[in-house]
């Protein structure tokens, strides 16, 4: 759990879409943690972040996805305005859209609050075909056991 003070980031989710349900209940299409295709370089039409805040008062957030240098930008949501309550908690969805991820590697997800980042998850894309592949496939494989 990452904080800025009097906020937290309790956890964040990829997944192919986010939907609100009736009776504000949260649908998640797709989660995913890693992406593996048949060829690379691969456009993704459309996923969503989902972060799940805790804490009070007014913040700016952003969701950013890094090139495995970390050095260069691959896309960031628009900056968001999140507001709770004293003891409040929200869910905030950054959906992307026609996203290119030109070459296998380990992509950086950073979720950032009031310009700081509160966290940076791996996101591993790779491709059914190569060596390398399928290396990554087998670290996959026990991340998810």
């Amino acid at each position: 759990m990452n904080t800025d003070n009097n906020l937290q980031l309790v956890y964040t989710l990829l997944c192919d879409d986010v939907r609100l349900e009736m009776g504000n209940k949260v649908s998640l299409m797709g989660v995913f943690q890693n992406i593996m295709v048949d060829n690379l370089p691969v456009s993704l039409i459309k996923f969503a972040v989902l972060n799940h805040w805790r804490g009070d008062g007014n913040h700016n957030t952003e969701v950013r996805i890094m090139n495995p240098d970390r050095a260069q930008l691959l896309v960031t949501s628009q900056a968001t305005q999140i507001q709770l309550a004293p003891g409040g908690f929200t869910d905030n969805v950054s959906f992307f859209v026609n996203v290119v991820f030109p070459s296998a590697g380990t992509y950086w997800v950073q979720t950032l609050a009031n310009d700081r980042m509160l966290e940076e998850l791996p996101l591993i894309v790779t491709d059914t075909g190569t060596v390398a592949g399928e290396q990554v496939s087998e670290a996959m494989s026990e991340t998810i056991n």
